[in-house]
């Protein structure tokens, strides 16, 4: 072997065995990222962020730190990947959630304010944060519903089968929701693809007051609909 592949050799397995210890730090660091998230735990989620980690890496199963810090409640955390240039807010879930949806579901109204401050899609195709917003029965979901209106969210989004963000206030939201939604235009005639109203919705779990408030919207724009 001459003296140059010699050289060669050996640096081939230099930079092999780099890799290699670079590789076995960044896995050590992605166990560390996760975990920290979980904890709430800031600093060491800023301190592998200035070390070039990845804000926009997936766990296991396909979740991005940003929606886990909003599941878990990691206040923290969240305002350390928030205020990253790197991440991307419309990072989405295998179930095509993406944080701001996220946000809306758990009623966090300072984490939908950042999230908008981001340019985060308020009018995703399919089932879009209104929906999420909608569902939830705090104050804090009605006022991330008019949140959400104020940034041009469509007010009569439908999901994949044809469901509006009153439908999902009417069988799961609060009263208020549903009377928010209605003031601000929401259309109570429409149908899902199974052909039920929101006062449908609001029927099939006993929800009187919130059927007599759509019922109403309803008789108002065709006056012939008759009681439902």
């Amino acid at each position: 072997m001459t003296s140059h592949t010699l050289r060669r050799r050996t640096a081939l397995l230099g930079a092999l065995a780099l890799a290699t210890g670079a590789a076995t730090a960044w896995a050590g660091a992605y166990e560390d990222f996760f975990s920290a998230v979980e904890r709430d735990d800031a600093d060491t989620v800023n301190n592998l962020l200035r070390r070039g980690f990845d804000p926009n890496i997936r766990d296991p199963k396909g979740q991005v730190g940003l929606t886990l810090a909003i599941q878990a409640e990691s206040l923290k955390v969240f305002a350390a990947l928030i205020a990253n240039r790197r991440l991307k807010v419309e990072t989405r879930n295998q179930q095509d959630e993406s944080p701001l949806m996220m946000a809306a579901l758990k009623g966090n109204v300072d984490a939908v304010k950042a999230l908008m401050a981001r340019d985060a899609d308020v009018n995703k195709e399919g089932w879009a944060p209104l929906h999420y917003a909608a569902s939830g029965i705090k104050q804090e979901h009605v006022r991330i519903i008019g949140m959400l209106l104020e940034n041009h969210a469509y007010i009569d989004a439908t999901s994949p089968n044809g469901t509006t963000p009153l439908m999902m206030a009417a069988q799961y939201g609060s009263n208020d929701a549903v009377q928010l939604l209605l003031n601000e235009g929401a259309d109570p005639t429409l149908k899902n693809q199974l052909g039920l109203t929101a006062v449908d919705f609001a029927m099939r779990v006993s929800r009187t007051e919130a059927a007599e408030k759509i019922a109403t919207a309803m008789r108002r724009r065709q006056p012939n609909a008759g009681k439902w």
